[in-house]
C-alpha cells in the first residue's frame, strides 16, 4: 500500500500517519504527504510532495504510484481559496486517481456542514439519506460539493471511493476550550461576542461554562467525534469492500448535550454554568451504518471526552493552535 494523505499536517492527518506507523498491521504501508503551507519530516516510510492541490501537475506527482488516498485538505470560510482547494483540488485528485492503473481506493473526509448541522431542524436522527443543505457561507457549500463530486465519480466511472462524514473533530484539550469565555476559545460560538467583554471576563475568572440552549429552549445537542475514533474509522474503511461507493456518518453514539456537560462539570469540578440562548437546532447524527458495515465502534462518550480534555497537560513544545485553512 502506498497511501497519499492530503492535509497531512492537520490534526487528523498527523494522527492517521502516527497510527499507521505504530501499528504492525500497516507495517508495509508507505505514506506520501501532500503539503502546502506546512510540511512534515520525511523518513524511510514518509515522502513529501510540496505544492498546491489546485495545480494538476502537483496532484499528478503526488498520486504517482499511489494505491490509496485519504483526502483531508480543506478550507474554512476563505472565499478566495475555497473553490481552488475544495472543488478544483478534489477534481484533479479524482481525475488523476481514476486514470492511474495503480490506484485502488479513495477516502474523502466530509463534514456535517453538508447537512447544515445545527442550523436546520432535523426532527429525527440524521442518517446518510438526509438531503444536502448547506448553511450560509462558502465552507458548508464546499462540503456539499465534495460529497456530490465523489458520488458522481463513483457512478460515472465505477470508481472505488467512500466518504466518511464527520462532525466537529476533537483532540487533546479542544473540548475544554470550546467552552471558554476567554480569548482562547476554540471554534464557535464565540461566547464573548454573545455576552459582552465585561461579563465574559467575570465568567472566565470564575470558570463558568456556557450551557447552550436551542431554538426550543432546551439544552442544545450537537454532534462531535474524537480524532482517534475518526482515524479508526478511516482504517476500517481502507480496502474494505463494504465501503465501496458508500457514505458513512462517523460520530459519537450520542450527540453532546450541553445540559449534561454543565451538570457533569458542576458535579465533578464544581464549575458553575450559565444559560446561553440561541436559534440553533438540536440534531442527532445516526452512526449505525458505519457500525454495521465497517465493524467500527466509537470509544469516546461524553464522560471520556470531558475527562481527557480537562486533564490534558500540554508540553512546552505543544502549543494550542488553530490553523485555517485546514
Amino acid at each position: 500500500m502506498r497511501l497519499l494523505v492530503t492535509g497531512a499536517t492537520g490534526k487528523v492527518g498527523r494522527t492517521l500517519i502516527a497510527r499507521l506507523l505504530s501499528d504492525e498491521r500497516w507495517g508495509g504501508a508507505e505514506i506520501r504527504a501532500l503539503c502546502h503551507n506546512r510540511s512534515i519530516e520525511e523518513t524511510d516510510r514518509i515522502s513529501v510532495v510540496r505544492g498546491s492541490i489546485a495545480e494538476r501537475a502537483v496532484v499528478a506527482e503526488a498520486l504517482d504510484g499511489v494505491t490509496h488516498a485519504v483526502h483531508l485538505a480543506t478550507c474554512k470560510e476563505t472565499p478566495d481559496d475555497v473553490m481552488d482547494v475544495t472543488v478544483k483540488g478534489l477534481f484533479w485528485l479524482l481525475e488523476e486517481a481514476r486514470a492511474s492503473p495503480a490506484f485502488r481506493q479513495f477516502v474523502l473526509i466530509g463534514g456535517d456542514a453538508a447537512i447544515g448541522h445545527f442550523h436546520y431542524r432535523l426532527p429525527v436522527p440524521a442518517t446518510e439519506e438526509v438531503p444536502h443543505q448547506a448553511y450560509p457561507g462558502c465552507y458548508a457549500l464546499s462540503k456539499v460539493l465534495e460529497e456530490v463530486m465523489l458520488q458522481q465519480y463513483c457512478l460515472q466511472y465505477d470508481f472505488n471511493g467512500c466518504c466518511l462524514r464527520a462532525p466537529w473533530i476533537m483532540e487533546k484539550d479542544d473540548f475544554k476550550y470550546t467552552l471558554s469565555f476567554g480569548e482562547d476559545v476554540f471554534g464557535a460560538p464565540q461566547w464573548r461576542e454573545l455576552v459582552g467583554e465585561e461579563v465574559a471576563e467575570d465568567f472566565q475568572r470564575s470558570g463558568t461554562v456556557p450551557c447552550l440552549h436551542d431554538a426550543d429552549g432546551e439544552p442544545l445537542r450537537r454532534n462531535f467525534v474524537h480524532v482517534g475514533d475518526l482515524v479508526e474509522a478511516i482504517l476500517a474503511a481502507l480496502d474494505n469492500p463494504k465501503a465501496r461507493g458508500q457514505l458513512f456518518n462517523i460520530c459519537m453514539n450520542r450527540p453532546i448535550d450541553y445540559g449534561e456537560v454543565a451538570d457533569y462539570l458542576a458535579r465533578t469540578r464544581d464549575l458553575p454554568s450559565v444559560r446561553i440562548d440561541s436559534s440553533y437546532h438540536s440534531n442527532w447524527m445516526d452512526n449505525s451504518k458505519a457500525r454495521a458495515l465497517l465493524d467500527w465502534e466509537p470509544q469516546y462518550d461524553l464522560q471520556r471526552l470531558i475527562e481527557e480534555a480537562w486533564s490534558y497537560q500540554r508540553e512546552h513544545n505543544d502549543p494550542r493552535r488553530v490553523w485555517y485553512p485546514g
